[in-house]
């Protein structure tokens, strides 16, 4: 995969402190889509997510917070069950 292709990302998180929560949701709803609390994902580079990762590592405390990505594959397998929180016409 290049580095400036677009791909499909989960960003997970466990933030310690309310205020560093707050920063960090606020963060990452600019650029994808919360599904559920604590998971957002989104569709960008591998270059823009090293980007977002660096400005989310400013933003919490290493000691106490963990922040992961992880790139979906292209075929991933996907199921849900029960009402969808996406909005009608997107798709994941």
């Amino acid at each position: 995969m290049s580095q400036h292709q677009f791909a499909r990302w989960m960003v997970v998180y466990d933030i310690a402190d309310p205020r560093r929560l707050g920063h960090v949701f606020r963060r990452l709803k600019k650029e994808g889509v919360p599904l559920q609390y604590s998971v957002f994902a989104l569709e960008t580079s591998a270059t823009k997510m090293g980007a977002l990762m660096a400005q989310l590592a400013t933003l919490i405390d290493k000691r106490e917070d963990d922040v992961r990505a992880y790139r979906l594959p292209v075929n991933a397998w996907e199921t849900t069950l029960g009402a969808s929180i996406l909005p009608q016409g997107v798709l994941l």
